[in-house]
């Protein structure tokens, strides 16, 4: 049986960037007693937004974790970022949560943020509590909120509290269900006295009471039809009654308050005490069997067979790798050995560790519902699954999102182009949305993530973590070269006599064009003995090294085919070095004369963009050169599909931002090569020869 009691519930708060989602983080933890000091975002004290990046910027850029109590239960706080570029850490680190505060700003109200991150609590079916921050603040307009959160997430909201007074002069909140004012203190202590609802309030207080028992009564058939008999409902009926709701989903409270001035916080731990699910209400743990697609699942309670997600890691230059999990089902011990299911490996757990913020705190066990860390595992990352050997399960992690910018990296000094390497490796272990290859064509290092605000946070955390810095720069476009024609009977002869032994090699070529993506062809044709067959290796490997670089701009050669017929040799000039001259020396006037053309790559793109966007996107990706293929429909968004070439979109991230008001998102990759316009053409190959390729 579940002891919903003794576990410990996991708390989401989303929202947009600069919402106060850290500060209310700190404001809970305080009047908690989890911390003794109340810390500021602003002042860089916070306990949830420790890393220097974090302080330097005054945003969330990796989500936090720091466990408190209320009321004799037991809570995990998980504070994630606003901000654009690190939602996708955001997305991965709610699929442990068990509910979510939704912090609005009430002056920006809701934002393209608010959305993404609303959009993923209905994903998860994350119950949600919504906390109106900032009211203290200028503009700030709590009616016209509760109207675009209704607007903008098509619900009904149930705000069970009212604020008392407006700006700066707003110092408490009404109690719509007990009917009770609640005016603070003005010292930021959270503590509060009780007073009667001021009469300037009386109609605005009934007219709210009215509106909220309506949407609460519907939780409850019995109690529906007491109260369109219009029967007194008891204050513990509507508690109840209310409490039900929100836990089925139907009832999305809000309350008013300010993070800063620490006013509704407590009202608001009261509302997550009570209403908010436990892991074990939220149902069974479900997974797959190891080698197939048959659903398993565990409940979430520690009598179950024991299961955790590895949910996220995180690379410390000193402590090395610590990995944070989740316990989905039973419990697990420090020094114990569990079954990685994901790589079917036994791993030795060390020290299990309590994520306090900046802070590991040792723990012996975690159960059901309890997240922990360890440090050190060999074999296990990011989305592994742990369990029992003789009662596996696997599950599905969350995808991190895909990059959406790259950049070209180059270490500021030489000696340390190693070391950025290897360091990039322990961050790509914490952050699986940043991504590095080398394009074998352009040379150059590509790192790629979710935007450049992203890109940025990577670089300055090389340098803090690694001691490394790095240059980020635009990619060069990966172009190819190739033949629009065939050509027979190229032939070029290598002959070079300076005293004593010479050099001497003749090639007889044919040039074909092949299909795109059919890559290089080789074809030996050789019918006489004018050619020994122990030369014909070097003439391929002459051939394979010319086509690294073509003649126009110095690009690689793809899709031709080589057709080696001929040849002459000497019977003591000939050597492998001169039969390696002549195939590339030919392969080059081969190429010359098979008309060469430019080739650039095109992207696959699905840009996801509101429809009041959806004019400017598509005549923005035509005058990019694009190719829309169709549209499908997401809600209120719609989905543009396009062919794109790969120039028009290296900085597309910041144009579809300006675009959208933020509000678009793309994904890409690349699809295949087309022929460059020949205007276009004649561009590149002008920068290329001032590149010196």
């Amino acid at each position: 049986m579940t002891r919903r009691a003794d576990q410990i519930r996991n708390i989401g708060l989303i929202g947009h960037s600069s919402c106060g989602k850290t500060s209310l983080a700190e404001a809970i933890l305080y009047d908690s007693k989890a911390i003794k000091r109340l810390g500021r975002v602003d002042d860089g004290s916070s306990s949830m937004d420790f890393e220097q990046e974090e302080i330097k910027r005054k945003v969330s850029l990796g989500t936090a974790f720091h466990p408190y109590s209320w009321k004799n239960r037991r809570f995990n706080l998980i504070d994630t970022p606003g901000e654009n570029d690190f939602l996708s850490d955001t997305k991965v680190c709610l699929q442990v949560a068990d509910a979510a505060v939704v912090v609005v700003d009430a002056v920006d109200s809701i934002k393209v943020g608010t959305e993404k991150v609303w959009a993923f609590s209905e994903e998860y079916s994350l119950r949600r509590v919504i906390f109106v921050n900032k009211l203290d603040r200028e503009r700030a307009d709590f009616y016209k909120v509760i109207k675009e959160i209704e607007r903008a997430f098509s619900i009904k909201t149930t705000p069970i509290f009212l604020p008392i007074g407006t700006e700066s002069d707003f110092s408490g909140v009404v109690d719509l269900i007990r009917l009770k004012a609640h005016v603070y203190k003005d010292d930021g202590s959270g503590s509060f006295k009780d007073e009667d609802i001021p009469d300037s309030m009386a109609e605005v207080v009934g007219t709210w009471r009215e509106k909220i028992m309506e949407n609460i009564v519907e939780a409850n058939d019995d109690i529906m039809e007491k109260y369109l008999d219009g029967q007194e409902l008891s204050p513990k009926e509507i508690e109840e009654t209310f409490m039900e709701g929100v836990k089925s989903g139907m009832v999305v409270p809000v309350v008013p308050g300010s993070a800063t001035l620490n006013i509704g916080v407590g009202h608001l731990l009261d509302i997550i005490d009570q209403s908010l699910p436990f892991p074990g209400e939220r149902g069974a743990a479900k997974g797959h069997r190891v080698d197939s697609e048959e659903e398993v699942e565990f409940d979430a309670a520690e009598e179950a067979p024991f299961s955790a997600l590895i949910f996220k890691t995180l690379a410390d230059p000193f402590a090395g790798r610590l990995n944070l999990l989740k316990v989905m089902s039973g419990k697990i011990d420090s020094e114990s050995t569990v079954f990685n299911s994901t790589k079917k490996v036994k791993e030795r757990l060390g020290q299990l560790l309590l994520i306090e913020g900046k802070r590991q705190t040792p723990i012996d066990t975690a159960g059901a519902g309890d997240i922990a860390a360890v440090a050190k595992l060999k074999e296990t990352t990011t989305g592994d699954t742990f369990c029992r050997e003789d009662n596996p399960i696997v599950f599905t992690p969350a995808e991190p999102f895909p990059p959406t910018i790259s950049f070209a990296i180059e270490a500021r000094e030489k000696e340390n182009e190693d070391k950025v390497y290897s360091s990039l490796a322990r961050l790509m272990e914490e952050d699986p949305t940043l991504k590095v290859d080398r394009d074998q064509s352009t040379s150059e290092i590509i790192l790629s993530g979710t935007g450049q605000i992203h890109l940025e946070n990577t670089r300055e955390k090389l340098k803090r973590k690694f001691g490394v810095e790095i240059n980020l720069k635009t990619p060069k476009v990966p172009y190819r070269e190739t033949v629009k024609n065939s050509r027979e009977k190229i032939i070029y002869r290598h002959k070079k006599q300076t005293g004593g032994r010479g050099q001497f090699a003749e090639v007889h070529f044919d040039i074909f064009p092949l299909k795109r993506g059919e890559g290089f062809v080789f074809e030996e044709a050789l019918a006489g003995m004018n050619v020994p067959r122990n030369f014909v290796p070097a003439v391929e490997k002459g051939l394979v090294e010319a086509r690294k670089s073509g003649v126009l701009a110095g690009y690689p050669v793809v899709d031709v085919k080589i057709r080696f017929f001929d040849g002459k040799s000497h019977e003591v000039d000939s050597s492998e070095m001169a039969f390696k001259i002549a195939a590339s020396m030919c392969f080059k006037k081969a190429v010359q004369e098979a008309r060469p053309i430019l080739l650039e790559p095109i992207m696959n793109m699905e840009i996801t963009v509101p429809e009041d966007a959806m004019g400017d996107v598509i005549g923005d990706l035509n005058g990019r050169r694009g190719r829309v293929l169709g549209m499908d429909s997401k809600g209120k968004y719609q989905a543009i599909k396009a062919k794109v070439p790969m120039a028009e979109v290296l900085r597309y991230s910041f144009d579809l931002t300006s675009m959208t008001g933020g509000r678009g998102s793309f994904q890409m990759k690349q699809s295949h090569y087309e022929e460059v316009p020949a205007q276009l053409a004649e561009k590149v190959m002008a920068v290329s020869k001032e590149e010196g390729r």
